[in-house]
């Protein structure tokens, strides 16, 4: 995520497919970008985050998860760090370094994998990619369960420098919007895109606010 920050405020990139949270931390960091697309899924341009538990840990709901070690992926994920860490603090009361051990392993799978293994006794990620890695056969659904899972949030932005041509920018949105070619779809393991503005992720910026995190460590 910070490579990809540094390259958009640097020019390199134009065009960047962010995490909600690492839209946010772009957006503070620079004022010319905008997002513009998210994709579709199960038709919405959302997606939720969940936390899953090791069955042979006992941790069977949110409570367990006192006194235990939790696995998270990038400091700057939305669906890796920041819902799971929400869902904890407010429906369970549990602050990270006083009620629970954090780690960060990086990756949504590192964290599926660890709880697997026993290496944490909990962990949060994205529910697709967890429910991708069930279908894959990466993860047993008899040593890991799922003990929660957020409410919806808005799908990972697409975000774009505004000080491009203004007619590339019309043309490179709606060529997003009107994609209807199932095999570059299928690739972009989307449904299709919907129209998101900057706004669309004030949720998020609450949500940074609610936990305290200081996006300039970040």
């Amino acid at each position: 995520y910070s490579s990809m920050i540094e390259g958009m405020r640097k020019g390199h990139i134009d065009i960047g497919y962010f995490g909600p949270l690492s839209y946010v931390l772009l957006k503070q960091k620079m004022e010319n970008v905008e997002p513009f697309a998210a994709k579709l899924e199960n038709g919405k341009p959302t997606y939720r985050g969940v936390v899953i538990g090791n069955v042979a840990a006992g941790v069977k709901q949110l409570s367990d998860i006192e006194g235990k070690t939790m696995a998270y992926g990038d400091v700057a994920s939305t669906s890796s760090h920041l819902i799971p860490k929400e869902l904890l603090l407010t429906k369970a009361g549990l602050k990270a370094g006083e009620d629970y051990e954090e780690q960060f392993l990086g990756a949504h799978d590192a964290v599926a994998i660890a709880v697997q293994n026993g290496n944490a006794q909990a962990g949060g990620l994205s529910k697709p990619i967890y429910e991708k890695l069930i279908e894959e056969g990466m993860i047993d659904e008899n040593k890991v369960q799922v003990i929660d899972e957020s409410d919806d949030y808005p799908n990972y932005p697409w975000a774009i420098c505004t000080d491009l041509d203004q007619d590339l920018q019309e043309k490179i949105k709606n060529a997003f919007y009107n994609l209807d070619d199932e095999e570059i779809l299928e690739s972009l393991k989307a449904e299709g895109f919907a129209k998101i503005e900057d706004s669309d992720y004030d949720i998020i910026r609450n949500m940074v606010e609610l936990l305290d995190v200081d996006l300039e460590d970040m």
